[in-house]
């Protein structure tokens, strides 16, 4: 009988087009092993919203292991020195993993390549992403920095590999090491439990992310504009689904490469960009926390540890509390849901680092614990560009106008639903309401012409 082969799952919690999977499945008896390893990542150890979705994802998986006489093992601990230890134990010939580009990962793969020594080996794939983070590069060898040259040599290269279909045959071995059980980690709230309007906004695992791929190959059409409409919503909500890796950005590729849409066309630049913020992350691991361009940081942001009332201007942002309904239904969306919507997003993020003038890492510390689709790459890329301090990125000087965006794309059913103390104003009325029909509802923060003054002179002392 072949050696056991153990596959290391981390956001690649799917059956099908799961390389790693797929290829052990071929050399033996598969033990699928999922590692719980907080300390490893610091400060981006899974958020709150993020722990809920693993465990019901998790949940999701097993229960399709369980359905072909399989099982995932979970442990909880350092990965590399488990995972080795594990080898060890069921004599497993090798370690089979999808390769992850966030810096702990790919130090944890350096470990345990290390700790298997020479008779024990570590194979490593790609599947999360369109190519390999890396492997598109300039005519000079070098890689993008930029987005949009990034963009078209993708587009050059795709269609992407082939989809993997889901093994045939998994075979057991014929002692199963032992596992924890999952509601023993208590990854989810229970002292309040908060995770009822996530619990209802979603359905999680495999299966979930193909009905929901089905429902937006008949919608894709109309992305090119309706991504911008927050009352309509027509956005695919694919994005927790591509980042625990339940479903593969080639699975979605192929599903749609057919269509002749600016809906598609559109879509598939934003998947582009999954692979963009990887390669982002790939040249400056410590991108999500570091500003990659140079600026007097005292001069320009408002530290909330440095002052009570900055703490407070912070909390009303978090809160969905600063008297801009458009950006306090995001805020609010974003904590009922654990997602907010991608215009949603841009508005809410400029308000905190222009309007506020708050250093954009409290914004990303934010979205990364109430997020259910927060991603390394993503969330750093996105957040320094709104911010001006990034590789590629917005300028600073460029400050959206949250009043102005909210009536321009039509924002006002989506803030009766999150802000519902405003509900019956007219839709005149609704994204600026006037002092006197605010009721409980806040005045604003600052005014916007406020904001905006004391942000370009901030700016232009950071820069002087």
């Amino acid at each position: 009988m072949s050696s056991p082969q153990i596959v290391w799952l981390r956001r690649d919690l799917r059956m099908a087009d799961q390389p790693a999977l797929h290829a052990a499945a071929k050399a033996g008896p598969v033990i699928p092993v999922f590692v719980l390893d907080q300390e490893r990542a610091g400060d981006h150890a899974y958020g709150g919203a993020s722990l809920v979705w693993l465990h019901y994802s998790l949940e999701s998986l097993g229960k399709s292991f369980g359905g072909r006489n399989s099982r995932i093992v979970l442990r909880k601990g350092d990965a590399p020195q488990i995972l080795a230890a594990l080898a060890d134990e069921v004599g497993a010939t090798c370690i089979h993993a999808i390769r992850h580009y966030e810096p702990w990962w790919k130090e944890a793969e350096d470990e345990l390549r290390d700790a298997l020594g020479d008779e024990r080996k570590l194979c490593l794939y790609d599947g999360n992403y369109l190519l390999p983070p890396g492997s598109v590069t300039t005519g000079s060898g070098d890689p993008y920095k930029i987005y949009t040259p990034f963009s078209k040599a993708m587009l050059e290269r795709m269609p992407p590999r082939d989809v993997l279909d889901e093994p045939e045959t998994i075979s057991s071995p014929g002692n199963w090491p032992e596992s924890d059980v999952l509601d023993d980690w208590e990854l989810l709230p229970t002292k309040p439990d908060w995770a009822g309007g996530i619990r209802a906004f979603w359905d999680f695992g495999e299966a979930a992310a193909h009905d929901r791929l089905d429902w937006w190959t008949d919608e894709v059409a109309e992305y090119d504009e309706g991504r911008n409409l927050p009352s309509e919503d027509i956005t695919s909500r694919l994005s927790p689904h591509l980042h625990w890796g339940e479903i593969s950005p080639a699975q979605v590729w192929h599903k749609l490469k057919d269509k002749r849409s600016d809906g598609w066309r559109t879509y598939a630049k934003e998947i582009i960009w999954r692979d963009y913020a990887q390669n982002v992350i790939d040249q400056f691991p410590n991108y999500p926390r570091e500003s990659y361009r140079e600026y007097d940081e005292r001069t320009l942001w408002r530290n909330p540890n440095a002052g009570h009332l900055i703490q407070q201007n912070l909390e009303c942002w978090q809160k969905g509390m600063t008297g801009y309904p458009v950006v306090d239904a995001g805020m609010r969306q974003l904590w009922q849901t654990g997602w907010m919507h991608n215009r949603v997003r841009m508005i809410c993020a400029s308000f905190l680092v222009k309007h506020l003038l708050i250093d954009w890492r409290f914004g990303e510390q934010w979205y990364w614990d109430t997020l259910v689709d927060a991603d390394y790459g993503n969330n750093g890329v996105n957040w320094q560009w709104i911010s001006g301090t990034g590789v590629d990125s917005n300028m600073f000087v460029r400050i959206m106008a949250p009043l102005t965006q909210s009536e321009k794309f039509d924002a006002a059913g989506y803030i009766r639903e999150y802000v519902p103390e405003l509900a019956d104003l007219s839709d005149s009325e609704i994204h600026d309401p006037p002092d006197s029909k605010r009721g409980d509802y806040p005045v604003k923060i600052i005014a916007h012409k406020e904001a905006r003054e004391r942000a370009l002179e901030a700016y232009k002392a950071s820069k002087s």
